[in-house]
């Protein structure tokens, strides 16, 4: 975290279940009345709109996008997941639009941050710190971070949840879920009740504070053996279900070294790649969500520092094993064992259309293509993700027939998938195939 002071505007956080049930409630009005307008504006002049180009507009999906932000909690954290889920299914509008809530979040007046902590630590809380910034350095979806220091001389970052969050989860996703199926965002025929049901378990877990804080604590140890990445201390004692305390570490957003010497670049990629691995093939234990933010740099030591575990995800054994077979296959150029291996994941159902398993397979084998060059991979000059998209469009020509995969395959293709992002945002160099010949 950098000295740069956090900018947002102070916005309550709606917290009882009814006053979030009618803040979306007033949004499928809004919603409709936009449909009912520009119906009308089309039979005026002759047109006959099919539904699907009413509810898909920039209107709507702003309106989307502002009302999620502003209530924050589980209802933001499914709206970021459609975000990128089904962003590629989206046109590119209202893609753009809805990706600004994995980057915006309004924080909480102090008069609810008051509450909030008073609730946590007891109406004499204050009298535990030297200084405590009452605006935040950073805010989310889930809480909001300020730093503190302790009497004993103790630097802290201390992350606060929104009040609401926890008991409205289930709710929420569920009210969210009709309101995206009402908006058409979301094709018929995707079937999103296990990834709802996931969202959830997941959802209640980052809630969690606790538990996120024995998350943290467990890479610290993980990675204790690499210096070159830093997860910040734990402070249990400060530390409940709705509060965590962790070390505050100097550090810059991780998409600064933009700037920096191409060899710097190349070498913290190498890093954040190599630890993906890592999580997967030997940690089966992964931090999940690939928001930009998690990563910050400390320029004085070179470290990468690691935040937010809440989204960390455990892997099972044979999951692992069947992933280590679809890349040794991709690398080897094996369709048939690429087949097998996506089938025995769930990437492909056994009765999958002819056209819809080639363009699955076209897509797989394209992603692994930067794995197979003994050269370093320049993500800064490829069109890989060009070309990645094209196969993303060719797979939704048979989304009537798609299937969403298991649960721990979303997660770990979206990890994957932050990570492509962001090695090309640092146009980075990285010896992929290195990398990956440790874990194959």
């Amino acid at each position: 975290m950098s000295n740069r002071r956090f900018e947002s505007k102070p916005l309550a956080v709606p917290s009882s279940r009814l006053s979030r049930l009618s803040r979306l409630g007033g949004l499928a009005s809004a919603i409709a009345g936009n449909v009912a307008a520009d119906a009308a504006r089309k039979f005026a002049r002759g047109e006959r709109p099919r539904l699907e180009d009413l509810l898909l507009t920039p209107a709507n999906a702003r309106k989307l996008a502002d009302e999620l932000a502003r209530m924050r909690g589980a209802a933001m954290k499914v709206g970021q997941l459609i975000s990128m889920d089904a962003g590629d299914m989206l046109p590119p509008e209202l893609a753009e639009i809805l990706s600004r809530l994995r980057a915006e979040a309004h924080h909480m007046p102090w008069v609810q941050l008051r509450r909030v902590l008073t609730a946590a630590w007891g109406a004499d809380w204050r009298q535990q710190f030297a200084d405590f910034d009452t605006h935040p350095i950073a805010a989310a979806s889930i809480g909001q971070v300020h730093r503190a220091r302790t009497h004993d001389g103790r630097d802290l970052a201390i992350k606060v949840q929104y009040p609401g969050v926890r008991a409205s989860i289930d709710s929420d996703v569920d009210n969210v879920a009709t309101l995206i199926r009402i908006a058409g965002l979301v094709p018929k025929s995707v079937d999103i009740a296990p990834m709802l049901a996931e969202a959830k378990r997941q959802l209640h877990e980052e809630a969690d504070y606790e538990c996120e804080g024995r998350r943290l604590a467990e890479f610290g140890a993980l990675l204790a053996d690499r210096p070159e990445f830093r997860a910040p201390a734990l402070h249990p004692d400060l530390t409940q279900k709705n509060v965590l305390a962790m070390d505050y570490v100097e550090s810059s957003p991780i998409d600064d070294l933009v700037s920096a010497p191409q060899a710097e670049r190349d070498r913290v990629m190498t890093l954040l790649i190599g630890l993906l691995f890592r999580e997967l093939f030997e940690f089966r234990l992964m931090q999940t969500d690939p928001n930009f933010a998690n990563y910050r740099y400390a320029p004085e030591t070179g470290q990468i520092v690691l935040l937010d575990f809440g989204a960390t995800r455990a892997f099972p054994e044979d999951f692992v094993a069947l992933y280590r077979r679809l890349l040794g296959a991709g690398m080897a150029r094996d369709r048939d064992g690429l087949r097998d291996a996506a089938r025995q994941i769930g990437f492909l159902a056994p009765d999958a259309p002819a056209g819809l398993e080639r363009a699955m397979l076209d897509l797989f084998d394209l992603s692994i293509e930067p794995l197979r060059q003994d050269a370093p991979f320049d993500f800064g000059a490829s069109d890989l993700a060009l070309r990645l998209r094209d196969g993303g469009m060719a797979l939704a020509a048979h989304r009537d027939a798609f299937v969403i995969p298991p649960m721990d395959t979303l997660f770990l293709q979206r990890k994957f998938g932050g990570i492509y992002l962001l090695a090309t945002r640092l146009q980075a160099r990285v010896a992929l195939r290195e990398l990956i010949a440790l874990h194959l």
